[in-house]
């Protein structure tokens, strides 16, 4: 299969982000009298914050939203940094003409403000935040409205991510998947879900798409 086209998550698979969203979660928690264990809070790490604050209280879910948004938004800078990588493997993806987009739960100015920091800004042909669709991952269509941008065929794209709902999405929509094995879930519990591809550097994408070869890295 030739892929023309990647669609990439944002936290946890261009950008660590781990930190802080644990912190923002942490913070939130202690505000509202709620006590999770670290494997808890991981399992929150993906899924669009309304879906995990609903869970825990429907009542306060939107008080708890902003709460965790004003923290994570004051610490922001201090802890998100570019995985390593990333930044040379866009550019050589791009330089080799591979469409490429981002897909994240995210809201739009979290994602840009993650782009800016690391440096990534304006490097992806289209950006689908959680403000741009009516269902987010696992649900298809961030991924369907993407490539419908990008003008690019399911059949020719890859999903990067570093979650479950990553890969399940990519899976719905019918497109080639690959995880991440440095996400915070672990590798171990990402194979679960039966990727296509399981990266170790971002540099694989380079060998997975033909463009460029270890050995011209």
């Amino acid at each position: 299969m030739k892929i023309d086209t990647i669609l990439f998550d944002l936290d946890g698979t261009l950008i660590d982000t781990n930190e802080l969203i644990n912190q923002s979660f942490l913070y939130t928690f202690k505000q509202y009298g709620q006590r999770f264990s670290d494997e808890e809070i991981r399992a929150f790490n993906g899924p669009p914050l309304l879906d995990t604050f609903r869970a825990i209280s429907e009542e306060k879910a939107e008080e708890m939203i902003a709460a965790y948004k004003r923290h994570n938004l004051h610490f922001h800078d201090r802890y998100v940094t570019a995985f390593p990588e990333v930044i040379e493997t866009i550019r050589k993806l791009k330089d080799a003409g591979i469409k490429t987009a981002i897909v994240s739960t995210k809201a739009r100015e979290s994602v840009h403000k993650g782009l800016n920091l690391v440096g990534l800004d304006g490097m992806f042909d289209a950006i689908i935040t959680l403000d741009e669709v009516t269902h987010a991952k696992p649900h298809p269509e961030p991924i369907h409205k993407a490539l419908g941008l990008l003008d690019s065929s399911a059949e020719h794209a890859l999903m990067v991510g570093d979650n479950y709902h990553d890969i399940e999405a990519g899976k719905n929509a019918a497109v080639a998947t690959a995880a991440v094995a440095w996400s915070h879930k672990g590798e171990a519990f990402l194979q679960t879900f039966k990727p296509d591809y399981m990266l170790h550097s971002m540099a694989d994408l380079l060998d997975i798409t033909g463009c460029c070869y270890a050995k011209n890295r």
